[in-house]
């Protein structure tokens, strides 16, 4: 046989022209182990590459030939005899006596091993490769691996010109693809110029080129901070429609120094800080690239995790660079058009704006409000609302006008504005598919059923008001529930605040004529002109010293009221488990400290549970330790379990011993009477026996009137008066004004909860009194005539409304 016999000479000038023959790796491997069975017939030879990648090493197969095939794609490099050659780095030769079966394992051979030898391939003095050569009819000896020295090494010197070429074809290959995927990515990206369209489109490509687990897509906002318009796959670090400033994160770094950042390491400080309180999906390798348009930061785009597990490298961050460039010129499109059309939109509020500006006359405001926005905002009908003598009243619709608001036709709309009155900013309604968009239940239901009658799908309301009060109510309805975008609403904001100025001239305008009621001073006026000159010194001098004392001397502005002791704060105690009274502490009136104990349930049996815990605890902590001194850490490691689960058992118990002392929460007195006598008494979980009631600091609520609640602020002083103590006067101070008013004989009253110091006790719930409360120091003309003017003002603004 050939491996027991001479050895063949091998050609090597033959061999190296089959090798030239072929450029790629697998068939120049496959013409090396085919040298190898000519000199050794009758054997089976694999060919193996050492790879190091990733601070990992191991073996890889490229060929085989025989009664042999390798069934693993990559085999450790410390695994087996081919760890051994990799630590020894020299020819190996193993005969069958030396051989175990576990030592091959990598192999799946069909006849007995006999013999098993290795020639290493080394190139520049590292190993590079590896021939494994099978023996099954005799051994393999040292003269035919020397017989093959000369092949190994023109060998290593092939494969490795076979590497670098694939990898250079490789290269060229993913270059060409990527050049090919950018063309394509620019007719994509040029397929829309709009950009909530846009935006999915370049996430989602950027994802699949960069075959990446996420993409973010952020965008630069007026105040220099990123907004995250859209995420593509998943990154739980960041939510859509999250903000981030320059310093807080890595995007906003990126968008202030406009630079470029790879990430390759999941210990980066930076990644550990975006992970935190995250587990699943966690980063583990980023890119972050800017978007410069023409030398400005537009924004910044995130690529998130390599779908394979490894990190980013250099090459997809040339890549991002190059993908980003690409988007820069749609989303610069994109913003063109955005341009374009907030121009037209400017262009017709600015028409808008001068017709209702221009005019004084009421109908053509209103005419011009609901009709002028049509040209830019796709609505399909508006209507508008004034607030007149206190209630909504519909007074024009698009398209229409005479205006008759019982009609059927319009009945609808009234009263979705008459519903709008009670909004104090604008709300968007939505209808997408059967679903409302909107948080309340009411609210839902009611627009379900008018959409469903009117065959509208959004309707968009604005409360028209001004530091006045309210104008009235404006609304755009459409059966497209998207038809407003956000530039749309900008617009129709800044309408609204025109359209209100407006509708509040020419409301003042249509009760110039009232001024006639100022006819009376003017002939006052002349009656007085008509007086002697010392008289009207007089007069005059008097008027100034009156109106100079209203004005400058100051005064305390007091508000008064009824007062009610409010309840004492009180607390009702009771078991939190069942159980017997056992014995009672306290009597009826006994003062208390908090933490004092009132009373203890029967405890023997949380006594018993609680002995019993700690016998089991001892004698697990005993069988651990005799575990441990018998060197069985098992049985040490199962006592030790055991001992942790009786120590929660004696915590628990001591825990459940403890409360069956019932203790006083707060100081106070006892309020329950015969409380001696219940014991004995079975307390059910949570039933109250005894109440522990606090005296020490009493609350008076001082029911002011509605007109003088907006004078009430907390910390203000206050005098109290009671009926059971009329010599006495209490001095407390405001805690807190009630946020909502109570009617009380028709008319609203806000109550001021007052804070008074009640050491004595004399003060008890119930009592009753009056109180008074200074809001502070006003001019004396303000606190003398603050009542009259007030209903002077509220009748004029309920006949004029302005």
């Amino acid at each position: 046989m050939a491996t027991q016999g001479s050895v063949l000479a091998v050609d090597i000038a033959a061999f190296s022209a089959q090798l030239l023959n072929h450029r790629e790796l697998s068939p120049r491997a496959r013409t090396i182990i085919e040298a190898v069975t000519d000199v050794l017939p009758g054997t089976g030879v694999n060919l193996y590459l050492f790879v190091s990648e990733n601070e990992s090493q191991y073996w890889v197969p490229q060929a085989t030939t025989g009664d042999v095939t390798v069934h693993e794609s990559m085999v450790a490099a410390d695994r087996g005899t081919l760890g051994l050659l990799a630590a020894k780095d020299e020819a190996l030769v193993f005969s069958q006596n030396e051989l175990v079966r576990e030592q091959y394992a990598h192999l799946n051979v069909r006849r007995t091993l006999n013999s098993l030898a290795y020639l290493p391939l080394r190139m520049h003095g590292d190993l590079f490769g590896a021939i494994e050569i099978l023996s099954f009819d005799g051994p393999i000896f040292e003269t035919s691996l020397a017989a093959l020295q000369s092949v190994t090494e023109v060998a290593a010197s092939a494969l490795a010109d076979a590497v670098s070429y694939e990898r250079e074809r490789n290269s060229a290959l993913s270059s060409i693809t990527r050049i090919t995927q950018l063309y394509d990515l620019e007719k994509v990206f040029s397929s829309t110029l709009e950009l909530d369209q846009l935006l999915p489109i370049i996430g989602l490509k950027f994802k699949e080129v960069l075959e990446c687990q996420a993409v973010n897509v952020w965008l630069l906002q007026p105040d220099e901070s990123l907004l995250l318009m859209h995420q593509a796959g998943m990154d739980p670090t960041v939510q859509e429609g999250e903000t981030q400033k320059p310093g807080e994160s890595l995007a906003g770094d990126v968008s202030d120094n406009g630079e470029p950042l790879l990430i390759e390491s999941r210990e980066d400080e930076r990644l550990a800080k975006r992970n935190a309180g995250i587990e699943d999906g966690a980063i583990f390798s980023l890119m972050v690239g800017p978007l410069i348009d023409r030398g400005a930061l537009v924004g910044v785009v995130e690529a998130v995790n390599r779908l394979d597990g490894m990190p980013f490298d250099e090459d997809e961050m040339f890549a991002l660079t190059s993908l980003t460039e690409t988007a820069v010129g749609a989303l610069h499109n994109a913003s063109l058009l955005m341009a374009e059309r907030k121009v037209e939109i400017l262009e017709a509020l600015v028409k808008t704006s001068g017709e209702i500006t221009s005019t004084l006359d009421m109908d053509r405001v209103l005419q011009a409000i609901v009709n002028g926005p049509a040209t830019v905002v796709p609505y399909e009908r508006a209507g508008i609302a004034l607030d007149e003598r206190g209630g909504i009243q519909l007074k024009a619709v698009s398209g229409t006008t005479q205006l008759n608001a019982d009609e059927p036709q319009y009945r609808g709309m009234r009263d979705i504005l008459r519903w709008g009155a009670i909004l104090k900013e604008p709300l968007l309604i939505a209808q997408h598919g059967d679903e409302i968009d909107s948080d309340r239940e009411e609210t839902r239901a009611k627009f379900l059923e008018y959409f469903a009658e009117t065959g509208m799908r959004a309707c968009h309301i604005i409360p028209l008001a001004d530091e006045e009060g309210r104008v009235g109510i404006l609304a755009f309805e459409s059966s497209d529930p998207d038809f407003l975008s956000e530039a749309h609403l900008e617009m129709i904001q800044v309408l609204a605040s025109q359209a209100t100025v407006a509708l509040r001239n020419a409301s003042l305008y249509r009760e110039v004529p009232l001024i006639s009621v100022l006819q009376p001073l003017v002939e006052r006026k002349k009656k007085f002109l008509a007086l002697d000159k010392h008289r009207r010194v007089a007069w005059t001098v008097g008027a100034a010293a009156a109106i100079l004392f209203l004005l400058v001397f100051p005064l305390p502005l007091r508000v008064a009221g009824d007062a009610v002791v409010a309840p004492a704060h009180m607390a009702h105690l009771g078991a939190e488990f069942e159980g017997v009274i056992n014995r009672v502490y306290v009597r009826e009136g006994d003062a208390l400290k908090r933490g004092a104990v009132i009373a203890s349930l029967e405890d023997w049996e949380y006594r018993s549970a609680l002995a019993a815990a700690r016998a089991k605890y001892e004698i697990a902590i005993a069988q651990m330790d005799r575990a441990l001194a018998n060197n069985d850490g098992s049985e040490a490691g199962i006592q030790r379990a055991q001992a942790d689960y009786w120590q929660a058992e004696v915590n628990r118990g001591q825990e459940r011993l403890n409360r069956t002392a019932i203790r006083s929460p707060i100081d106070g007195v006892v309020a329950t009477p015969q409380i001696e006598n219940l014991v004995g008494h079975k307390l059910k979980a949570g039933e109250s026996f005894v109440d522990i009631v606090d005296n020490s600091q009493t609350l008076v609520d001082v029911a002011v009137d509605g007109r003088d609640a907006g004078l009430l602020r907390s910390g203000e002083k206050v005098n109290l008066k009671f009926e059971s103590f009329p010599e006495r006067t209490f001095r407390g101070q405001v805690l807190v004004v009630s946020p909502q008013g109570v009617f009380k004989d028709t008319e609203p009253v806000f109550f001021a909860r007052v804070g008074i110091a009640n050491s004595d006790a004399a003060l008890r719930s119930g009592m009753q009194g009056r109180g008074k409360i200074v809001t502070g120091w006003r001019a004396a003309g303000v606190v003398m005539f603050r009542g009259p003017a007030m209903w002077i003002w509220s009748k004029l603004w309920s006949w004029f409304g302005w």
